[in-house]
């Protein structure tokens, strides 16, 4: 859709995996200095992802922010300055059994990772690298044991890792049978995220600007994957990348070049830095 005229931008919230991160997982040079202007400028950035906060923490330094994450796709908004969360929406540990117990009754083998606040539990730690998260390819398991140990508390997120006809297949069968006790979401087809009821970066990011008295015409929402949709459908001005899914591309204001070819210094000159 054809971007509005819209008011001054005053926050920037932002994905991480296939928007600000190239491939190599990194910033580019580019995006790093158009980033790094834009908050010279005064505009709040708010990096909002699937990640733990521990997976978000280098970005979050060498970018020098101060402003709160959005994690877990809104499950969690973290302090980043002193490591607290300010706002947590668990799932139930019961409504995680039940749904623990469906997933691997259809699909023995599939890989179920738990994170409550910063840390990972699972009951199987696997290295095939075709079935894992960002995260895990550079932290290891806080706690590898029964999932009856861990499920003693309400949880942040709940992931089945596997082979992406079986996720297909959870994807489908899991919302009729507990629509009203969990939201789940996917950024890869090999893994599907569950979290409390009406969890999305969206609502998250509301609570965020409220905190800092920005209103939705003020913000810039950038994503590529079902993960950010609602984030950006909330925000003024919507940009998605041209790797973006096509469902993502289908809510954006404006298509930017992809995540490889420094597609937000892009959208940063243009509805921000106006150079």
């Amino acid at each position: 859709m054809p971007a509005p005229t819209h008011a001054p931008i005053k926050l920037l919230a932002i994905d991480l995996d296939g928007t600000l991160l190239c491939s190599r997982k990194t910033i580019t040079p580019l995006t790093l200095a158009a980033m790094r202007e834009t908050l010279a400028r005064g505009v709040h950035i708010v990096l909002a992802t699937a990640r733990p906060p521990r997976s978000v923490r280098s970005y979050y330094d060498a970018l020098t922010l101060t402003t709160p994450t959005i994690n877990y796709n809104g499950a969690l908004i973290w302090n980043e300055i002193t490591r607290t969360p300010i706002l947590h929406t668990p799932l139930a540990a019961a409504t995680a059994a039940r749904v623990i117990v469906f997933a691997r009754g259809r699909f023995p083998n599939i890989l179920v990772s738990i994170e409550i606040l910063d840390q990972w539990y699972t009951d199987h730690y696997s290295e095939n690298p075709e079935y894992t998260t960002e995260t895990a390819r550079h932290f290891l398991p806080d706690f590898i044991g029964p999932i009856a140990e861990i499920l003693t508390a309400p949880i942040t997120k709940l992931m089945f890792l596997g082979d992406p006809a079986w996720i297909d297949t959870l994807s489908t069968d899991l919302p009729p049978l507990f629509a009203a006790d969990i939201s789940q979401t996917r950024s890869d087809p090999h893994l599907l995220q569950i979290m409390s009821p009406h969890i999305t970066k969206a609502r998250a990011l509301q609570h965020v600007a409220a905190t800092l008295g920005i209103a939705a015409q003020n913000v810039l929402a950038m994503g590529d994957a079902p993960n950010d949709i609602e984030m950006m459908q909330w925000a003024g001005l919507a940009v998605a990348p041209a790797n973006a899914w096509p469902e993502t591309q289908k809510v954006a204001h404006a298509i930017v070049p992809s995540n490889d070819h420094d597609g937000v210094a892009h959208a940063l000159r243009k509805f921000i830095l106006h150079c």
